[in-house]
């Protein structure tokens, strides 16, 4: 699904360009992924995991960009992804008033405002496709993603014991939230 490209002022006053990631963008995707999955523990994947291929990139990009139901947008600033967030609708009958939703930005572009611009696009998504109720889950001690997703409106709604396995070892819980749209 194609996400119709537009500028965005930030809180810090800078611009950065959010549009849909397409496949000659797969060799900047897969640096992004690598930076994010090194920066971060609250990822699913991490340094522990194999490094995803360019071609494996292209096919996943690809794979979004087909589908109906699943909707990618990429922010550009400096000449970088900045960050990247993606939403998937649910598709059945029973459940396609749903969808979940999934974010991560560069180190050094926290606080600018990326993720609440981010949300705001995917929200606007969802309602636009006459979903009701938006889910997503963190892994916790992510404190930063925790406060945007509450500033947002999110609510936890259950926790997964021991759901994430961290590179040193220990277990984590995995919080699960919902974000009631009508």
């Amino acid at each position: 699904m194609i996400y119709e490209a537009k500028t965005v002022t930030l809180k810090d006053g800078s611009a950065a360009l959010f549009r849909t990631p397409m496949p000659e963008d797969a060799a900047a995707m897969l640096d992004f992924f690598n930076t994010v999955r090194t920066e971060t523990e609250f990822l699913l994947s991490g340094p522990m995991d194999p490094e995803p291929t360019l071609d494996g990139e292209r096919t996943w990009i690809e794979n979004a960009l087909t589908s109906p139901d699943k909707m990618m947008i990429a922010c550009e600033m400096d000449g970088l992804i900045a960050g990247n967030c993606q939403i998937a609708f649910k598709s059945h009958a029973r459940n396609r008033h749903r969808a979940s939703l999934a974010i991560a930005l560069r180190q050094k572009y926290w606080g600018r405002g990326i993720g609440t611009a981010m949300f705001t696009e995917l929200i606007a998504a969802a309602k636009a496709r006459g979903v009701t109720q938006l889910e997503l889950d963190y892994v916790e001690g992510n404190d930063r993603g925790r406060a945007l997703y509450e500033k947002m409106g999110f609510r936890p709604w259950g926790v997964l014991p021991d759901g994430i396995h961290q590179n040193d070892g220990t277990m984590r819980r995995l919080i699960y939230m919902y974000l009631p749209l009508d």
